[in-house]
């Protein structure tokens, strides 16, 4: 990990940034699907004297700035952890804050993101959400069904174990009628019935806040993606924290349990 990444646990930035050199320049190109955990904005808020809600408005903020560099990058997918499946525990008023933070990220940049070409996809249990809520992440959906320059997934209402269990309840009620066999049951067949069905895996998670865990995201599909983890809180991240994560992510040498094509001709 880049140290410039480990020298200030408040922000991203640096003005001398070190990044570790490269194995190869012919090792990796860029990833295709980055996932990230925007995590961090309500301690952001905390230590500038600032209620939460206003570290969320931050985040979004830095969402926005994101999305566009990830589309300026080249990379095809981006997928955020914009509401788990667990931050309904949350205070009511919290929630509330978020919610409308959800609704003002869509009506207010939908029609950029539609017109720069993103499709927008929500990946998450929507059952039991507001009609309101559901109405617009519909609409959302259905307004970028065709655009093909980027695919913007937001986690809304996700947790991987409780998509992993819908997808093996699904699949152990069409067993029962009939429908399908357990012989048929593959890793691939099981991925299709997740709620990322026809995604690539995630290459690189990036997560902010300082925590190193994955927090219940993209579980099954981040078997073999790359992971940092940096201590930054997510307002402070931005496009030049964004392009050392994929430089960082192109000197990789992802074997996948192989063995490397270096390796072999060395």
């Amino acid at each position: 990990m880049p140290r410039s990444w480990r020298r200030k646990p408040r922000s991203c930035t640096s003005e001398e940034r070190e990044l570790r050199p490269r194995q190869s320049e012919e090792i990796m190109s860029k990833p295709a699907h980055i996932g990230i955990i925007m995590d961090g904005n309500g301690r952001w808020a905390t230590e500038r004297g600032l209620p939460r809600a206003a570290g969320h408005r931050a985040g979004v903020e830095a969402l926005r700035k994101v999305v566009r560099a990830t589309g300026d990058q080249g990379v095809k997918w981006l997928t955020v952890y914009a509401f788990s499946s667990e931050n309904w525990s949350r205070p009511p008023t919290e929630i509330s804050d978020l919610m409308g933070l959800l609704k003002l990220f869509i009506r207010r940049d939908l029609a950029e993101l539609h017109q720069n070409g993103v499709r927008v996809r929500i990946i998450g249990d929507r059952r039991g959400l507001a009609p309101d809520i559901r109405n617009l992440l519909e609409e959302a959906e259905a307004l970028t069904a065709d655009n093909t320059d980027m695919t913007l997934v937001i986690a809304f209402s996700y947790g991987s174990r409780d998509e992993i269990a819908r997808a093996a309840a699904k699949i152990a009620r069409m067993a029962s009628e009939g429908e399908i066999s357990w012989g048929q049951v593959t890793p691939e067949t099981f991925g299709a019935f997740l709620d990322t069905a026809g995604m690539p895996d995630p290459d690189l998670i990036i997560r902010t806040g300082g925590d190193q865990r994955l927090s219940n995201f993209l579980l099954w599909q981040a078997a073999y993606a790359e992971l940092i983890f940096l201590p930054c809180y997510w307002p402070d991240f931005g496009q030049q924290d964004l392009a050392e994560a994929i430089h960082w992510f192109e000197g990789r040498d992802r074997r996948f349990g192989g063995v490397s094509a270096r390796d072999v001709a060395s």
